[in-house]
């Protein structure tokens, strides 16, 4: 098993005593595709973490003064690298923005009653610019995402915020916006297979596996967590 970041470490001083870690970060609404990347990398943004410690009956005011405690002590820092006013990962004032652009609602793919959300992306119309997480630093193509259907549910509800990497590699299990051939629409799932330049994913809400063919396919771009 690879190495858990030192914030993870800390942050299972306030871990729930009913709770299992992911069933903590599903109580706290944090994805699993966050909370696997602050499990391997340690990278979490400050709503992240506000969010767990919310979730754990603390505050991220408390976690960061067990982090001063271990400065001063001697100890490695509890926030590494993200949370951290000298090194935050997500709120660097010198990283450009990230672009969130204009997503709806746009049926049923590929027909109405298959219960596959379809959405349109429209990458042209920038509705707001949010801070950009350091890991996309040397992306300059990233941008974020509203999500507007209930097909990803539990994992992302409708009115959330995810950043989205057209350079970060895919992998079996990612969360992936796949962007089809025709105007600006796409699907959004977690990609179970790839094979033949096609894709099978899997939406939850309602729960269905489904293959696209590689000459419908434009793109598929990696979900990189919540950005709220």
């Amino acid at each position: 098993m690879a190495e858990e970041a030192q914030i993870y470490r800390e942050l299972m001083r306030f871990k729930p005593e009913d709770l299992t870690p992911n069933g903590w970060a599903i109580r706290a609404g944090v994805s699993r595709t966050v909370w696997a990347d602050m499990r391997r990398h340690g990278n979490p943004s400050r709503r992240t973490l506000e969010k767990l410690l919310a979730a754990a009956g603390s505050s991220l005011a408390e976690f960061e003064a067990l982090r001063l405690e271990g400065d001063r002590s001697g100890g490695k820092s509890a926030i590494k690298g993200v949370e951290d006013t000298r090194a935050s990962a997500w709120s660097q004032a010198r990283l450009p923005s990230l672009p969130l652009v204009g997503t709806d609602f746009a049926g049923e793919w590929p027909a109405p009653g298959s219960g596959i959300a379809l959405v349109e992306v429209r990458p042209g119309e920038i509705i707001e610019r949010l801070p950009r997480p350091v890991s996309m630093a040397g992306d300059p193509r990233a941008y974020a995402i509203t999500i507007v259907a209930k097909s990803m549910w539990p994992r992302f509800r409708p009115g959330r915020r995810v950043a989205v990497s057209p350079r970060a590699s895919v992998a079996i299990g990612d969360d992936v916006l796949l962007s089809l051939r025709s105007g600006g629409l796409a699907v959004i799932g977690e990609l179970v297979e790839r094979a033949n330049h096609s894709a099978e994913l899997r939406q939850f809400n309602p729960d269905r596996t489904f293959s696209i063919d590689g000459a419908e396919i434009r793109s598929i771009h990696k979900i990189v967590g919540d950005l709220i």
